[in-house]
């Protein structure tokens, strides 16, 4: 999925779920938000991406505050960058059984 389409859904969702909260229809929203309700489906569809400052008027519109918090994207772990650690994690995976037997084996313990 491309970074365009990723924020198109990421924004549709959250538009559509910050409308369907306040219990606004597109149009009220549209007039609070100082938009069209046509636009307002657009960007709930993905059909189009509002700009930032769009973006956080309508989420007001609905009687959101809006904070933007920057977090540092885990890449790394340990000094092991994090696709070889999940690789090795399937790998280990890989040497158990697909399905589980009826019975127990336990090695054999010398007498005495």
């Amino acid at each position: 999925m491309s970074p365009e389409s990723h924020a198109a859904q990421a924004s549709a969702a959250l538009l559509a779920k910050a409308r369907a909260e306040a219990g606004l229809s597109l149009r009220e929203l549209a007039q609070r938000a100082k938009t069209s309700h046509a636009t307002l489906s657009a960007y709930e569809r993905g059909r189009k991406v509002p700009s930032v400052t769009t973006f956080i008027r309508i989420l007001e519109a609905c009687g959101n505050a809006v904070d933007i918090r920057l977090l540092p994207r885990i890449r790394e772990k340990d000094g092991i960058p994090r696709g070889e650690e999940l690789e090795s994690v399937l790998k280990l995976a890989g040497q158990f059984p697909v399905k589980a037997s009826r019975f127990l084996e336990l090695p054999a313990f010398p007498d005495g």
